[in-house]
């Protein structure tokens, strides 16, 4: 289609797909993982998980959105209706709309939390708090969870919402090119000049407490880097590994399919995808494994930190650091840009998030851009109110688990089964060398088409054995939020069923396609 939405640049499109990639999970999720499951020795697996099933998925991924726009999709499940011509594969498809869509709807919200933060560092809104405990009270409370001195309620947080949710709907007023792409080329190279910035500070904080020598910068350092060969033998690091990827190339989402579905046909996908990944993988291992892990152990020793670490991202992001600040000369400022590195990885991960289903409503109905924009921007503020006001009870937990840990898997894995086997590998490798300006190695052709699926296949069958019974369950929920989880649970089958039934209205146009598409 001639009058679709294009790119203005492959550079514009490479920092798009790396905004959509970059986000919260490589500054917090990373060192944690890392940190979690034997430091040093989880770098293996990440990188095994990052050449079988990153890689490979990229490039599927981006070969996908490309034909899925040259016959004018902009969603997963049109394209996954080209690749096979089965009524079932609008459905498969479809969880590349209803996963963004839904992680989405708190993704947002969660951001909004980094520039309230970025706030709160300036202007000093936390000075005086030398405790994790006093952070996180600090942090409970304006999430709504608790009330004390600082906050009385979540208004603040809700203002803070409406505003990131302002900038995320502006942002997507201006399309692909006049929006997303301008953000990308703003957002990105900021992102990374405030990175390399930190990292760079933090590298210099060398022994700050002289009363605790083994408090510095190299035991941080090692405390990520150093192997515990040990921890290999655990299948559930292998499993964390893999998680990561996803989480770090948003491989799964069913938003790189509609990044690149604006391509032309003959626009290159495997050097765009090995750039994305060595962009995300800059910002991950480099950035992201050098800043906040590190600083905490120079501050607070590695037994702390383990503890810090095993109280998860948000522990780390939003209790530690900020003491870190409190401590340090402008304190206040370096605080502010670290929040705002956070900020802009998540501003550009959440606008990526809702282009899926705001391309399923223009091709689909054919609405123009504003009224796409408006109804996706209505849906995620009436959505987010649950996980606003019943945050305390897990309910945002809960969204997380079913959505952005076994939904990712459960699609990766079916795409890349009608991908390599359904459409078939040899006519999935012409689309991956298409007008490529360097082509993937031969091995990555077999190991997308054996060893990627039975990785995925396997990570899935140990989740469904080792977590989700107990998950199912309620195994150690209070029983006061028990009615919030499933509260949850129904609202996630719900938004499912409801893009199916979406899905299915706008597919009786798609009909021919698929004949055509396998040629």
């Amino acid at each position: 289609m001639s009058n679709r939405q294009r790119w203005a640049t492959r550079s514009g499109l490479i920092l798009a797909l790396a905004g959509n990639a970059i986000g919260l999970g490589n500054f917090l999720r990373f060192p944690v993982q890392a940190a979690q499951n034997g430091g040093g020795a989880f770098m293996i697996p990440y990188f095994f998980a990052l050449l079988v099933i990153g890689l490979p998925m990229m490039w599927l991924e981006c070969a996908i959105g490309r034909l899925g726009g040259k016959h004018g999709h902009g969603h997963a499940a049109g394209m996954i209706d080209l690749l096979w011509d089965h009524p079932a594969a609008k459905y498969v498809g479809s969880l590349g709309l209803f996963i963004p869509f839904t992680i989405g709807i708190y993704y947002v919200y969660i951001s909004s939390w980094t520039l309230a933060f970025s706030v709160f560092s300036l202007v000093g809104s936390y000075s005086g708090l030398t405790t994790r405990a006093e952070m996180g009270a600090f942090l409970s409370a304006f999430q709504g969870v608790t009330v004390n001195n600082h906050f009385g309620s979540v208004a603040t947080a809700y203002l803070a919402y409406l505003a990131t949710l302002g900038l995320t709907v502006s942002v997507l007023l201006g399309g692909v090119a006049r929006g997303i792409e301008r953000l990308a080329k703003v957002a990105i190279p900021t992102l990374f000049l405030l990175g390399a910035f930190l990292a760079a500070r933090v590298l210099m904080f060398g022994t700050p407490d002289p009363a605790h020598p083994d408090w510095n910068v190299s035991n941080g350092l090692g405390f990520v880097w150093n192997p515990d060969f040990a921890a290999l033998a655990d299948p559930g690091v292998w499993v964390a590994a893999a998680g990561q990827i996803f989480f770090s190339l948003s491989i799964g989402w069913g938003i790189i399919h509609t990044y690149v579905s604006y391509l032309r046909e003959d626009d290159d996908v495997a050097l765009t995808g090995m750039s994305t990944v060595g962009l995300n993988e800059f910002a991950e291992v480099l950035l992201g494994g050098t800043i906040a892990l590190t600083a905490a152990v120079a501050f607070f020793g590695v037994t702390a930190t383990e503890d810090i670490a095993n109280g998860g991202a948000f522990d780390l992001g939003f209790q530690a650091m900020p003491l870190i600040f409190e401590r340090i000369a402008f304190g206040n400022f370096i605080g502010c840009l670290w929040f705002l590195l956070l900020f802009f990885a998540g501003l550009t991960s959440a606008v990526a998030m809702a282009q899926p289903m705001i391309a399923l409503l223009e091709e689909g109905w054919n609405l123009s851009r504003r009224r796409a924009v408006a109804i996706v921007a209505a849906a995620f503020f009436v959505l987010t109110q649950p996980v606003i006001f019943f945050h305390g009870y897990g309910f945002l937990d809960e969204l997380d688990y079913w959505v952005g840990t076994v939904g990712l898997m459960v699609f990766a894995l079916l795409e890349v089964v009608v991908f390599a086997w359904i459409y078939g590998i040899d006519k999935g490798w012409e689309q991956i060398n298409r007008g490529a300006a360097i082509k993937p190695w031969p091995l990555s052709k077999p190991v997308t088409k054996y060893l990627t699926p039975a990785f995925l296949a396997t990570i899935l069958i140990w989740w469904l054995i080792s977590e989700v019974p107990a998950k199912l369950a309620m195994e150690g929920v209070a029983p006061e939020a028990r009615p919030y989880v499933i509260g949850a649970r129904l609202m996630v089958l719900g938004l499912l069923l409801g893009i199916f039934a979406l899905v299915r209205q706008v597919s009786a146009n798609w009909s021919s396609e698929s004949g055509e598409a396998g040629k």
